[in-house]
């Protein structure tokens, strides 16, 4: 699986973009980071069906840069690339980026990422990013505003 990861609004590549590849029961497969150019490449079997988020990580300098992106039961394939544009924080997200956006947060809550760093240990880092990311969107429906509520409060709680 590959692709390219770029801004929403300029269209330029983004460094260092945590790719995560999920298990239908949200194991984690694999992930990588997207280079200076805003590629990336994860070996996964083709065919496979697969959950992809697309977020920063709490470490890098950029953690609190850009909204996560969610792709939901792709089939994996070395032929065709799976391009993303991530919505940088603070940004009006429409509807549908509203849902992507959201997506993203609660594939983390829900597959403990946001519990965990890569070794397994108990990271709040996470969770401090999110809030701070998660502040900063202006919804355009109220049930996108419930559930942004809903994920500050359990990412609240984490920090």
């Amino acid at each position: 699986m590959y692709g390219h990861v770029r801004t929403v609004t300029g269209n330029e590549p983004i460094f260092m973009i945590k790719v995560s590849v999920y298990r239908p029961d949200l194991t984690l497969i694999d992930h990588a980071y997207t280079n200076n150019d805003g590629y990336y490449s994860v070996e996964i079997p083709a065919g496979e069906s697969v959950t992809v988020r697309f977020d920063t990580h709490h470490t890098l300098n950029n953690a609190r840069s850009w909204q996560p992106s969610l792709v939901a039961n792709v089939i994996t394939d070395d032929h065709v690339p799976l391009d993303r544009y991530l919505v940088p924080a603070g940004q009006f997200a429409d509807t549908t980026t509203g849902v992507d956006v959201l997506g993203g947060f609660l594939l983390a809550s829900a597959s403990g990422d946001a519990e965990r760093d890569g070794d397994g240990d108990t990271e709040d880092s996470y969770a401090s990013s999110a809030v701070a990311r998660l502040s900063q969107i202006k919804q355009n429906r109220q049930a996108l505003q419930d559930v942004q509520e809903t994920l500050l409060r359990y990412f609240r709680e984490r920090t």
